[in-house]
């Protein structure tokens, strides 16, 4: 929940400019920008038909179209050009009381609209000081994430939720540990899906974006303050 109109088009511009700038850049990393909704046909706008970017929404709800004042569908997302979706985020399960139940009906509905879920799951530092880690992740993708068909496409998102902002980030070892977990339970479920992206969210940056981007099972990256500045997002792509 960030900006202006003209801060989402400034940036909108300077991350398609630098993204298309470097030919070996556009054709190695897959980039996709998620603007708030008020924001969304401004930034499509700029982004126009550029193959090099693609957009997507931070949220949608599990109904269709009707009664649900506020609330923005699927099918909306998708007239306006979305291609993914990010749902379960920690600040929407923290601040809107998100379950997991929730997540689920929520990509269920994205599906339906062929959007591309990015589901995300992490625990706190109070269930990793307690050594829940896995308990707690590997109970949000059982029940975040939905049976799927053939054809279909998810992405996971591990975002520690004790890193998100606060500059703190897990060792190697840790991310290592947790993509790992995660690789094995998807790959147990859905031994016909072994393409389901896994991305680290949790202050990545330009500065540790190498180390992280290496680790074995690690796809991508959520980013979230990092993402507000054209050239720390190309920085870290620049690392991948």
């Amino acid at each position: 929940m960030n900006g202006s109109v003209r801060d989402a088009e400034a940036l909108a511009r300077e991350i398609s400019a630098l993204a298309g700038n470097d030919a070996s850049l556009a054709a190695r990393c897959d980039f996709l920008v998620c603007p708030p909704f008020l924001h969304m046909q401004a930034v499509s706008r700029i982004l126009g038909e550029s193959s090099e970017i693609a957009y997507g929404a931070q949220d949608c709800s599990a109904e269709e179209n009707g009664a649900h004042t506020g609330d923005i569908s699927a099918s909306m997302l998708k007239d306006l050009g979305c291609a993914y979706v990010i749902l379960g985020h920690s600040e929407r399960r923290a601040d809107h009381g998100e379950t997991s139940e929730t997540v689920r009906a929520k990509a269920i509905k994205a599906l339906t609209h062929h959007l591309i879920p990015i589901i995300c799951v992490g625990e706190t530092l109070k269930q990793r000081d307690a050594g829940e880690e896995e308990h707690i992740v590997g109970a949000q993708l059982r029940d975040s994430v939905p049976d799927l068909e053939e054809g279909q496409i998810i992405v996971i998102a591990y975002e520690p939720v004790w890193a998100i902002g606060t500059g703190k980030t897990p060792t190697s070892l840790e991310i290592e540990a947790m993509h790992g977990f995660i690789a094995s339970a998807l790959k147990e479920r859905f031994p016909a899906h072994e393409d389901i992206r896994i991305l680290y969210g949790g202050s990545l940056k330009p500065t540790n974006a190498q180390e992280i981007l290496a680790i074995q099972h690690v796809d991508g990256g959520l980013i979230g303050g990092a993402s507000l500045q054209a050239d720390s997002f190309i920085a870290i792509a620049q690392a991948a």
